[in-house]
């Protein structure tokens, strides 16, 4: 089974909708890259998420938007705008907040499972992360799902620590 196969398996994907959507998305030469928890997984064991986040060039996010409703379910939230599609339980979380958009230009292509995107620089996905992770209007258990991934891209690249906020340091590792 391929790394897509599974992808889509556990979506319960009749269709590939995260292809689609990519499709989509680089046949309009639209910039974007991965930031969530599957940008994670490009860099270090890969944890199953129904969620990609991902960032868009702003410039271009209007018409892509048009474009997305004519196929997908769209939705506008405060700092995102969320696809789905009816036949796939994977959520594509489109992230507006203006920080992001750096993330872009020090992103390179990578796997993630099976894919191969843009995926944001391991440093910018783990300052996404502590963004989230400080966001007190995200829920808790969100909040310690991005916990564990700022925890698992440190094991991976020790060099993060020096990134990690004072206050989150002495929460992840209260004994160093």
């Amino acid at each position: 089974m391929t790394g897509k196969d599974f992808m889509n398996r556990v979506a319960n994907g009749k269709d590939d909708f995260l292809q689609s959507f990519v499709d989509i998305l680089n046949r309009g030469k639209i910039a974007f890259c991965a930031i969530g928890g599957l940008a994670v997984n490009a860099y270090v064991e890969p944890v199953v998420s129904l969620d990609l986040d991902v960032v868009i060039i702003s410039e271009k996010l209007d018409s892509l938007i048009s474009k997305l409703k004519e196929k997908y379910i769209v939705q506008t939230f405060s700092n995102s705008i969320n696809v789905s599609e009816a036949s796939s339980d994977l959520r594509i979380q489109i992230q507006t907040d203006s920080r992001y958009q750096s993330f872009l230009k020090r992103a390179s292509d990578k796997d993630v499972l099976g894919y191969k995107i843009p995926v944001a620089c391991i440093e910018d996905v783990f300052t996404g992360k502590v963004w989230a992770a400080e966001d007190k209007t995200r829920r808790p258990s969100k909040r310690q799902k991005d916990l564990a991934d700022i925890m698992r891209l440190i094991e991976t690249k020790e060099d993060l620590l020096k990134l990690l906020p004072e206050r989150l340091k002495k929460q992840l590792y209260p004994h160093t």
